[in-house]
């Protein structure tokens, strides 16, 4: 199986920089979904979708709220994805998302490790377009912290 890592230091505190993964309207500034739903518990659901027709959207993204413990870490698990135009991915995965916050001096670190892509050929540029998808979303969040007017 393969994984991805990317990590980020932010000019924010941990309990500001959790708050990043969890509160719906920021996930929605940074990932620049439509539509959030989180139910911020363990067992809970954490849902996005892109699209303009809300009744219709054009992807969904959903899983289950692992492990919760604020201000540390957020595992993501059982993912499920939706298209409106697409089927299924052509091959099995088991996706696990882990974010950990590190307090440091006047500044936290972001990480993040996404497994469970399989080694098969098949996943290759599903594997491929996550990577660069990491990479745009930390320098989205970099973004939304470093331009935000409430920065803690």
């Amino acid at each position: 199986m393969r994984s991805i890592t990317r990590e980020l230091h932010l000019p924010i505190d941990a309990p500001a920089a959790f708050a990043l993964l969890h509160t719906p309207s920021a996930i929605r500034a940074w990932w620049s979904a439509a539509r959030v739903v989180v139910a911020a518990r363990t067992g809970g659901l954490w849902v996005a979708a892109w699209g303009p027709d809300e009744d219709a959207p054009d992807y969904i993204t959903a899983a289950r709220i692992v492990v919760w413990d604020p201000p540390h870490r957020l595992r993501l698990g059982q993912y499920e994805y939706f298209t409106r135009t697409a089927e299924a991915l052509p091959f099995t995965a088991h996706f696990e998302t882990e974010f950990s916050v590190q307090p440091q001096e006047h500044e936290s670190l972001l990480r993040v490790q996404q497994t469970g892509f399989p080694d098969d050929s098949v996943a290759d540029q599903f594997f491929s377009a996550c990577q660069r998808g990491w990479a745009a979303t930390f320098e989205s969040i970099h973004r939304f912290v470093t331009d935000s007017p409430h920065r803690s």
